[in-house]
């Protein structure tokens, strides 16, 4: 039975963007609940002033979600994606042109261990670099599609609702049937 999926935008955007939006229709055709965080109000602070009550806000929503629990982000809301699954859990994460860390913060990317995830990055990302959060990726044994694409990754929304369906997919039939 399908669960809950928390959709964050990336910065400079809204819960409204075209990859968010794409990835709430393709969870919610297979029959899982959804919700978009807006962030716009906690982006106000910058970058750096954005994390922690971005971080907050996306542990509150987790709070009483459905089960399984997929975090999917984009860029920063990857980035706190990440970071809120080492505060509350989580059965996946989709993350999506992930930055490793934020210019000028203290903090960089990390993960809760052990939670089944998928990175899709573009090789031509001009504010994350790819090196970055393949790495992070390697580390963790963590699949990772790389596309012709830069950090918006317009080119292929198509491509992320399949890979995103498959995961859902594939979190749901368990590891046995993968």
């Amino acid at each position: 039975m399908p669960g809950h999926v928390i959709l964050s935008h990336g910065s400079k955007s809204g819960p409204d963007a075209s990859k968010v939006s794409a990835l709430t229709l393709v969870a919610e055709s297979l029959g899982w609940s959804t919700s978009r965080p807006d962030y716009r109000k906690e982006d106000a602070l910058g970058y750096v002033g954005a994390v922690p009550p971005r971080i907050e806000r996306l542990v509150a929503a987790m709070q009483g979600a459905s089960r399984p629990l997929v975090l999917a982000g984009s860029s920063m809301g990857a980035f706190v994606s990440g970071l809120a699954s080492l505060r509350a859990p989580c059965d996946g994460l989709f993350l999506m042109a992930l930055p490793v860390g934020v210019a000028g913060g203290p903090r960089t990317f990390d993960a809760a261990p052990r939670v089944p995830g998928m990175l899709v990055h573009g090789w031509r990302d001009e504010l994350c670099p790819v090196e970055g959060a393949l790495a992070f990726a390697r580390e963790r044994g963590m699949p990772a599609l790389l596309l012709d694409d830069d950090h918006r990754l317009t080119r292929h929304v198509a491509v992320l609702e399949r890979q995103f369906e498959w995961f859902l997919q594939t979190l749901v039939a368990g590891p046995a049937n993968t």
